[in-house]
């Protein structure tokens, strides 16, 4: 699959002044252009798509939910498209800019639908082994490197997609221990976690919750952000 991105490096210092809250949409779900569509009726609300090698293959453009992805660069506000490949590409030179260093710096806000039970054990142990889990291990936590941000900027992960029993499975509890303990999450509820610095979100346990609702949860984050 092509890269969907500029041959221009992408610099993050160069959007600081758009006026726009900054949403980095990391997707496997068919519902993909729905959530991109309803973010962007919002125009003050610029969008970038993050999708990992798996979650390609699954967005294979075997349905109308399933598109191109190329084709969702049609929608207004949808700026740019990243795959693994593009975090060396165009060929990275000593000194330049790192992509998973400058989305991190770009984004307000980071948005993982679904969080599968692999991405949830890497980030546990601190793996960075594709563009999407890199931003995540470079997040600012603390709230005290990227500068400009009135609160610490949110990673919200719109349910952890697995079966009942991977949901229950020990290593699960775990690996969910260390979350709690080392990142800051802390559980609501039986179905749902919150972060320190945002929130993450469930449906049903180990269920993928309704597109509808994760974009409620940006929204009225967005619209929070607006007022202060």
């Amino acid at each position: 699959m092509d890269s969907q991105v500029s041959p221009t490096p992408f610099i993050a210092e160069q959007y600081t002044n758009d006026k726009k809250t900054h949403v980095l949409l990391a997707a496997a779900t068919i519902n993909l252009r729905n959530m991109a569509e309803a973010l962007c009726r919002n125009k003050n609300i610029s969008v970038r798509i993050l999708v990992t090698e798996p979650a390609g293959k699954f967005l294979a453009g075997q349905s109308l939910e399933r598109p191109v992805l190329g084709t969702l660069l049609q929608i207004d506000g949808v700026d740019a498209i990243y795959q693994d490949e593009d975090e060396w590409s165009p060929s990275w030179t000593r000194g330049g800019p790192v992509l998973h260093i400058e989305l991190r710096k770009w984004a307000h806000i980071l948005l993982v639908a679904p969080m599968s039970a692999n991405t949830m054990a890497k980030i546990a142990n601190g793996i960075a082994d594709n563009l999407l889990l890199s931003v995540i291990r470079a997040w600012d936590t603390t709230g005290a490197v990227d500068m400009g941000f009135k609160t610490q900027k949110p990673m919200i992960f719109a349910a952890l997609d697995m079966d009942p029993c991977t949901y229950r499975h020990p290593v699960t509890e775990k690996q969910l221990k260390v979350l709690r303990d080392q990142w800051g999450w802390s559980e609501s509820n039986p179905e749902g976690w919150n972060l320190a610095y945002g929130d993450v979100v469930a449906g049903s346990a180990g269920n993928m919750m309704d597109w509808r609702d994760i974009v409620n949860v940006v929204q009225n984050y967005v619209a929070g952000s607006e007022k202060s």
